[in-house]
């Protein structure tokens, strides 16, 4: 029978793309990680990594391992589960990553629920963008990530991953005060009218920097992008200091009124979809219950302080 720690090492490294990450996310010497797999090789009889230049990677029967131990650490997940829900009271750690916005007009308020609720919980919230959450999640470096899909955008959504939608949130384009875009204008034509503009935007490679393209580039013009953050409130800021225009989501408000004047986006492009994501097979664990209900009530309790 194959080792099962041998295997997970086989399967961070599918993950974590090389020895030496591997070994710094479980805190072991590279050798040690190198020296046990291979003895997983010998007890497997055939070749599990190749060298690719100074890296390695796995071979098809390394993929096959692979796969096998996602579905038996999913079961233990069921199994972890199965454990929590028989027990009379909620403990342990919840390891929980967020976006910015979400981070802010959400998070908190779920925070407080589940202290109320589960004052035996800890939960630990780290603030990560989605691009590199999802990926730790599935190396399991944390429970539950908070995660967005901008209209016209979507994601691949990997076996191994379980969703559930959290809310929709309308998406704006953000004037500054000195820009005369009318509210007569429609969609197009008051995007159109900031061509000339300066712009802040997300980084480029994330899914709401090619979303904020996409929409100047169909409206026939390339965005002069002189400041690139993730940090909303300054790009808040910047159009309320009329140094850029900008797309921003309602949740920026944290729902008090807009401080600087809002634009409807063309139609198709006005929702951004925010929904959880977990492991399969621990969806059912009664921490990962709880988290999800306290953040669909923090979405009520703002909708009804709206």
């Amino acid at each position: 029978m194959f080792d099962l720690h041998r295997l997970r090492l086989l399967r961070e490294l599918k993950h974590r793309g090389t020895l030496a990450a591997v070994a710094t996310a479980l805190s072991y010497a590279p050798s040690s990680v190198s020296q046990q797999l291979s003895q997983l090789e010998a007890e497997v009889g055939v070749p599990l990594l190749e060298p690719v230049g100074r890296r390695v990677r796995l071979t098809a029967q390394a993929e096959i391992l692979v796969a096998h131990t996602e579905a038996i650490l999913e079961r233990l997940e069921r199994a972890e589960a199965d454990i929590a829900t028989s027990l009379t009271e909620l403990t342990g750690t919840l390891r929980i990553t967020s976006f910015q916005t979400a981070a802010l007009a959400l998070v908190p308020a779920a925070l407080g629920l589940l202290r109320d609720r589960h004052p035996h919980l800890r939960v630990h919230v780290t603030h990560m963008e989605p691009e590199k959450a999802l990926p730790a999640l599935q190396a399991r470096d944390f429970d539950l990530v908070l995660a967005e899909e901008y209209p016209g955008n979507p994601k691949p959504r990997l076996a191994e991953l379980e969703q559930e939608d959290l809310l929709d949130d309308p998406l704006h384009l953000a004037l500054p005060m000195s820009v005369g875009a009318g509210d007569t204008e429609g969609p197009t034509a008051a995007l159109r009218s900031l061509a000339g503009h300066p712009w802040v935007m997300e980084p480029e490679g994330t899914a709401a920097r090619h979303w904020a393209m996409t929409l100047c580039r169909d409206a026939g013009f390339e965005p002069d992008v002189r400041f690139e953050t993730t940090d909303l409130l300054l790009h808040q800021r910047l159009v309320e200091q009329q140094h850029a225009a900008a797309f921003l989501p309602e949740l920026v408000w944290s729902g008090l009124p807009p401080t600087v004047p809002l634009r409807q986006l063309p139609r198709g492009r006005r929702i951004r979809r925010i929904f959880t994501v977990v492991r399969q097979g621990s969806s059912r664990h009664p921490a990962i219950r709880a988290c999800r209900d306290a953040l669909r009530r923090a979405v009520g309790l703002r909708s009804s302080q709206a």
